[in-house]
């Protein structure tokens, strides 16, 4: 079992942009989560290049940052305002954070595809009671 703590801002795997130039269309991947998709495999490096059989059993839980509008101003500004959310219902999207994560685990080749995840568990939070980034769970079944 693998369980890590990777600090950052969680970023989703963008979908992939496509433009015309010249009279010829091309496809891109934007590269607004590479460097949190480096955070990852920092982290995860110790664990490189295992490529393991059997499936595998994925938890991830993300924690974002509150944005300065969710607490008060002056003598409160580090006290919750009452109106602000107690769950993390905006964007990015759980299916696009997971794909990130995912994919860098896979780029590691901790196991050989992510397709040998037969079971993900999501959840993202406000990083009210830890540090803003994921805490990754991997466990491998046999």
């Amino acid at each position: 079992m693998i369980i890590k703590h990777i600090s950052g801002t969680p970023k989703a795997q963008p979908r992939p942009r496509a433009f015309a130039r010249g009279g010829r269309a091309s496809v891109y991947n934007p590269k607004t989560a590479d460097e949190w998709k480096g955070q990852i495999k920092k982290r995860l490096q110790p664990y490189q290049g295992m490529t393991l059989d059997g499936n595998f059993h994925v938890k991830l839980n993300f924690f974002f940052a509150r944005p300065k509008s969710h607490y008060g101003t002056g003598k409160n500004c580090k006290v919750l305002k009452e109106t602000s959310p107690v769950q993390h219902t905006q964007k990015p999207d759980l299916d696009n954070l997971a794909k990130a994560v995912l994919d860098a685990i896979t780029d590691l080749q901790i196991w050989k595809d992510d397709s040998q995840v037969t079971e993900l568990t999501l959840a993202k939070e406000w990083a009210d009671v830890i540090k803003p980034g994921m805490i990754a769970q991997i466990k491998l079944i046999k």
